[in-house]
């Protein structure tokens, strides 16, 4: 069946796209126009313009990187889901630490893709989350219950570990927070056993790692 039978059984599912590297942008164009029953209507690199666009053209599904200039890309989804809580988004990025993850799906993202995805696979992901469903590959899922929120930082935590990723001490750290070095110990303390390891570098790594320090730039 071609692409225009089938747009004359049903509407095409209508898509945004929200990529700020030029060419991967222009190969998902090209990869879903070749898909039936899908059309782009709109597309860009800049996160505050994805909103304006999404507001104007109102797609079907948008797909969304998460590093984004102007507005990152789980900002504009929380920005979207706040205009309309049924919009159907999903991130595509490169980036796969569970704390990304965490973020884009607590965000209200309907799946979570890297761009290594086969086009197969994005467009069946497309149809799956048009139609009102969750996609979620099993390493993303798993990942997601990796970070679980009992065993998440606590916001303090988080400023603690922002610190020791800038290579502070305890005393600068405490300096920082006006805390004691005592209530810094007790912090890293908490910090180690939420992310199993067992030293400042260790933590760092893991941290990077689940994507905790990228949130923390954010």
């Amino acid at each position: 069946m071609s692409k225009d039978t089938t747009r004359q059984a049903q509407a095409d599912i209508r898509i945004l796209i929200v990529e700020d590297h030029t060419v991967v942008r222009d190969g998902l164009i090209a990869i879903l126009e070749q898909a039936d029953g899908i059309e782009v209507v709109a597309e860009t690199g800049n996160g505050r313009q994805a909103l304006d666009l999404w507001r104007e053209k109102r797609p079907d599904v948008t797909l969304m990187d998460l590093k984004l200039p102007g507005l990152d890309g789980v900002n504009v989804i929380e920005s979207i889901r706040a205009n309309d809580s049924l919009a159907r988004i999903i991130i595509l990025t490169t980036f796969d630490g569970e704390e990304d993850i965490y973020r884009g799906i607590r965000a209200g993202a309907k799946a979570y893709l890297l761009k290594d995805v086969s086009r197969e696979e994005l467009v069946e992901c497309i149809r799956q989350v048009h139609a009102g469903k969750v996609y979620l590959t099993t390493e993303i899922a798993t990942k997601l219950i990796g970070a679980a929120p009992g065993d998440r930082l606590t916001s303090r935590e988080l400023e603690v570990l922002g610190l020791l990723a800038g290579g502070k001490t305890n005393k600068m750290i405490a300096a920082s927070l006006s805390i004691t070095e005592v209530t810094v110990k007790s912090h890293l303390q908490s910090i180690f056993r939420k992310l199993n390891v067992l030293s400042r570098t260790e933590a760092i790594a893991v941290a990077s790692r689940r994507g905790l320090l990228r949130s923390l730039s954010d």
